[in-house]
């Protein structure tokens, strides 16, 4: 690889009304989900000027000596990543991460795009905290930050917000995440908010009756220390709840997605509702494909804290991971999110009864999705797909971002397939290093990130 492209590491340096040129790469599309080989692409006032196949590239006409090329020999030129599950932790919990952080670590992933959850402190249920929010965006940041709302007031599930109001303000969707939409009748009334404004309802599914307090799934480390386990019937019975709910014929344009899947059970009645024409998404994390609850006995073996390895919905057996890879396969789960979420040592290092929930992944997801491809599990079209096109569907961006085409906005990154590389918790952005993933080998890593045409990443 080979660039005569300046170092916009340094801000002073990012100039959005130039020309960028990227030679020799592969692109993927994105509409469709489509590789094509040797091409250049063409970058001028943040949008997308020409691509084509190199063979017709005309180095007189189209190019200058202003223009800043990038040489793309062995890599993929791909839109910019979409992320529709991080959480920045501003307001509230800016020790863990805020939106410079957030946005350093997305960047460096190769993410041009993501969508803050509303669990912050106070939650994004108000006009005051979301300006609060957006100003944040303006200040911090150099990529596209989207947000859900609360879709109850201080997600306590007693009363929908001001549901209008807050798509006025910004909001791409409602969910409690990190609590369920536990009231099936305000369930139903943001299902028809959803049919109204065609925005989407996102469900953290989880029936606190059945789990119960647990931190783990039922698996040999639960049971060698006695650990209260959370039951996968607490993940697909609200999921049965809602979907059947959706089936009321008012209902028919209700936009309902499920927030990180787990468990196989969930993923049968997703397919039921699809088979059924029902507009339901989901997602995945790549935690949820790549481990099984094993990895608590793998990281005490190693000398380091299974308290790393605690999230919520839980990582679950081996055949639950089989029939997720199956469900991505086939288009029942539509999107991989990364659900990253920072927390400070304190905050794992407790106990695992007493820990916090949660991994940083915006660093992380792309290698380990590429895993599918090197595993021959998935193809890197479908991966890109529910990376890129998919997440930017569900939050109604997919007319601009998310795509390579002429006139769309040019977020886009570029990715070395092949690049070996080892997983260090101490070279990342974040302000936390939350991750059981540390010290792993993994293949592909982001190389460029590039938003509205400004180059913010180069290694």
């Amino acid at each position: 690889m080979s660039s005569n492209i300046k170092n916009f590491t340094d801000k002073s340096n990012k100039i959005q009304n130039h020309q960028l040129l990227f030679i020799n790469g592969d692109i993927f599309l994105g509409k469709p989900a489509k590789i094509l080989k040797n091409q250049f692409l063409i970058v001028s006032n943040g949008r997308i000027e020409k691509f084509g196949d190199m063979k017709n590239f005309d180095s007189k006409n189209d190019n200058d000596s202003q223009t800043q090329i990038i040489d793309c020999k062995n890599l993929l030129i791909c839109p910019g990543l979409i992320d529709v599950h991080v959480h920045f932790r501003d307001p509230g919990f800016k020790f863990k991460e805020d939106i410079k952080s957030g946005s350093e670590s997305a960047i460096a992933g190769g993410f041009t795009t993501v969508v803050c959850q509303p669990n912050t402190s106070p939650t994004l249920d108000n006009s005051m905290t979301i300006d609060y929010l957006k100003n944040q965006i303006t200040q911090n940041s150099e990529i596209n930050i989207k947000f859900y709302c609360s879709a109850t007031k201080n997600s306590l599930g007693d009363s929908i917000v001001p549901v209008q109001s807050l798509i006025k303000g910004g909001a791409v969707g409602f969910t409690d995440d990190g609590l369920p939409i536990k009231n099936a009748k305000i369930m139903k009334d943001l299902l028809r908010y959803s049919s109204l404004y065609n925005i989407v309802i996102a469900q953290h599914a989880e029936d606190h009756s059945l789990s119960d307090g647990g931190c783990m799934h039922h698996g040999s480390f639960a049971q060698k220390y006695n650990f209260k386990t959370i039951d996968p019937a607490s993940e697909y019975s609200v999921i049965a709840r809602d979907i059947a709910l959706l089936e009321d014929s008012e209902l028919k344009n209700a936009r309902y997605h499920v927030l990180h899947v787990s468990c196989k059970e969930s993923i049968q009645y997703i397919r039921q509702a699809k088979d059924k024409g029902l507009k339901v998404t989901s997602e995945i994390t790549p935690h949820h494909f790549v481990a099984t609850c094993d990895i608590f006995n793998e990281l005490e073996e190693k000398g380091e804290s299974p308290s790393l390895a605690k999230m919520n919905p839980p990582l679950r057996e081996s055949d639950d991971v089989n029939a997720m890879i199956d469900a991505m396969r086939d288009g029942v789960i539509d999107i991989i999110a990364s659900d990253h979420a920072p927390h400070d040592e304190d905050s794992k290092e407790k106990s695992i009864s007493c820990a916090s929930f949660g991994i940083v992944g915006l660093e992380t997801m792309l290698p380990l999705s590429l895993e599918l491809y090197f595993n021959k599990k998935l193809s890197l079209e479908r991966i890109l797909e529910m990376l890129t096109i998919n997440p930017a569907k569900l939050i109604n961006e997919d007319s601009h971002r998310g795509f390579i085409d002429i006139g769309a906005i040019a977020d886009l990154c570029v990715i070395d397939i092949h690049k070996e590389w080892t997983i260090d918790v101490a070279e990342m952005k974040s302000k936390s290093i939350n991750s059981p993933f540390n010290g792993r080998k993994v293949k592909g890593k982001n190389i460029y990130t590039i938003a509205s045409g400004v180059v913010l990443h180069g290694l």
